[in-house]
């Protein structure tokens, strides 16, 4: 295990990385132990894009909010630019908005780096930024070098930047996402790891300003159930001046960005001649759909996104959790592989379970999407739900977690399997496809989203 004197690299300077430092250099402390951890991240997350971007939704879950809390991190003002307080789901057959069951304003969206690239001067600060400054405030040296080779000497790894040698390490915990070609470099570094499968998404910011995204987004994240093929999840995110637009599916590309941005229910949302013009900035990541088999080995650890993490939701909450449980087996356990299979994997394993609950789930809404009769019938449900805030909200909560993970798709997934629900889903299903059990849906104006 860690004690005086260890010495700690953390390749990646995300969130994954800044919570693993913090954890384990405020662990470190409580047991005595004076370590050296050096965090190499070569991007500064005070710029805009693309030198400060971390391709990411940007949303932070409301359990991940209250988590945070209970270790004391308190995400500051200056970093959240829109409190999420409900969702607003677009079919083609209606839209309904979806308050928070909490009533509380907890979901927090915003910009992982200073914001897209047309940003001048931002009141906001970046989120991975703050998560690093708490990393630096309990020890941590944040290094501006990237990575150019990784190799071991005398049983410890040692890494090696564009600017010299950094001499070798008692623990590595490598916390980069699947977009750097750094994850090949394991792959001949004598271990046994294999990075994650992935898949393309698309993500672009688009400039409204303040006023107008109050005006015609609101305090709402707009969620879109379409029939498009290959489109598994379709949001616009308000951000300060800016909205997010973040499609998830099956290898996104122009022709399928394009199908989505035709739509008459997205057009709805978006001024024309924002859809008409260029975005301010665009990205299409390559994302975790399937964690890597074995993400430690000795003295090295993969946490966050090269590991596991859940599938299409709270990245930033599967970060946090990796993140902490590698830090509390390299301190108390060990840095073996031995130690991080026994006390590592099993939070691993959660979430890889987790996730095969998530693609039951997701098939499960894929199925929705495809027929407008059950398209209606969701809706349908979900606006008697909302007409009632005292009575059951069980559909309305299915699809406020599946949109936010803000809850386990096991959890999700067993709560719509209540009999009471079921009945009530085949009933609205059997209504929905019979024309006289066919009802108008109306549109949500702009001052209830």
């Amino acid at each position: 295990m860690l004690n005086d004197g260890s010495r700690v690299a953390v390749i990646g300077g995300g969130p994954a990385g800044s919570f693993f430092s913090y954890f384990c250099l405020d662990m470190a402390r409580r047991i005595g132990a004076d370590i050296e951890l050096d965090v190499y991240e070569p991007r500064d997350f005070a710029n805009a894009a693309p030198l400060g971007c971390n391709m990411c939704g940007g949303v932070v879950s409301e359990s991940l909010v209250q988590a945070l809390a209970t270790e004391g991190i308190e995400i500051p003002p200056s970093v959240v630019q829109r409190g999420i307080d409900s969702y607003v789901l677009h079919t083609d057959v209606g839209a309904v908005r979806i308050e928070t069951p909490l009533k509380e304003k907890r979901i927090a969206a915003m910009h992982r780096g200073l914001g897209p690239r047309t940003v001048k001067i931002s009141k906001w600060s970046s989120f991975d930024g703050y998560l690093q400054q708490l990393a630096a405030s309990k020890g941590a040296t944040i290094v501006r070098d990237s990575i150019n080779d990784i190799g071991w000497h005398e049983g410890r790894p040692v890494v090696t930047t564009k600017g010299g040698v950094a001499g070798a390490y008692d623990l590595l915990a490598v916390a980069v996402g699947v977009n750097t070609a750094i994850l090949k470099r394991f792959q001949q570094f004598g271990l046994n790891y294999t990075p994650p499968r992935t898949v393309k998404t698309a993500i672009f910011e688009y400039y409204l300003g303040e006023d107008i995204v109050a005006k015609i987004v609101g305090n709402s994240m707009h969620v879109f159930l379409l029939n498009i093929p290959r489109l598994e999840f379709a949001a616009i995110i308000p951000k300060g001046e800016y909205v997010t637009v973040c499609m998830l599916g099956e290898n996104i590309d122009n022709e399928l960005i394009e199908s989505f941005l035709a739509c008459r229910e997205v057009q709805a949302c978006l001024p024309p001649d924002v859809i008409a013009g260029k975005s301010s900035c665009r990205c299409s990541p390559r994302i975790n759909i399937e964690g890597a088999p074995e993400p430690f080995a000795d003295r090295v650890v993969f946490i966050g996104d090269c590991g596991v993490t859940r599938l299409y939701k709270d990245g930033i909450g599967a970060a946090y959790r990796t993140g902490k449980a590698a830090a509390t087996t390299a301190v108390f356990q060990g840095v073996s592989a031995e130690s991080f299979r026994k006390y590592f994997k099993p939070v691993c394993q959660s979430i890889r379970r987790d996730n095969s609950y998530g693609k039951f789930t997701f098939a499960f809404t894929r199925e929705i999407q495809k027929w407008q009769f059950s398209r209606r019938a969701l809706l349908s449900i979900i606006e008697d739900e909302q007409r009632t805030p005292g009575g059951p909200q069980r559909m309305s909560r299915a699809m406020w977690d599946i949109f936010t993970g803000s809850a386990p798709y096991k959890e999700v997934l067993t709560r719509t399997l209540e009999p009471v629900f079921l009945l009530k889903l085949m009933w609205s299903f059997g209504r929905s496809g019979l024309p006289f059990g066919r009802r108008a849906h109306r549109k949500v104006p702009v001052d209830e989203q």
